[in-house]
């Protein structure tokens, strides 16, 4: 009689096991949310914008300008990450003045794609 070995056993269970497992499935972050929000018309200067998205993001090669209309960046240059949400990204800005400004995005989705993206918002007088 042969003699059955653990392996001929174990082996077959496993591969099964790993065929029929759930993979982990990665997505592109996507913008959800953003202060002030597309295309919002506001009344004075936001003290800083943050954008949220479906996800969070990687902490390295984040990005966010925002540009006036004559195309000139405004913003402080300090995009940070929250520390509780690392889904949301934040950059802060002097007091702005009234006209169209447009908010510029890069950041690295968990699966490592690069996700880039822009809006406008206006302030008026």
């Amino acid at each position: 009689m042969p003699k059955l070995d653990i392996t001929t056993i174990i082996k077959p269970g496993l591969l099964a096991l790993a065929l029929l497992s759930p993979l982990p499935a990665f997505a592109h972050a996507i913008l959800v949310k953003s202060q002030p929000a597309k295309d919002e018309t506001l009344t004075e200067s936001p003290k800083q914008i943050d954008l949220w998205f479906n996800d969070a993001v990687r902490s390295e090669y984040k990005a966010l300008a925002v540009i006036d209309s004559t195309g000139k960046r405004v913003d402080n240059h300090d995009v940070e990450q929250s520390l509780t949400n690392g889904a949301n990204i934040h950059a802060t800005v002097p007091t702005l003045a009234p006209g169209v400004y447009t908010v510029r995005y890069r950041v690295v989705s968990e699966d490592t794609h690069i996700v880039t993206g822009k809006f406008e918002f206006t302030i008026k007088p």
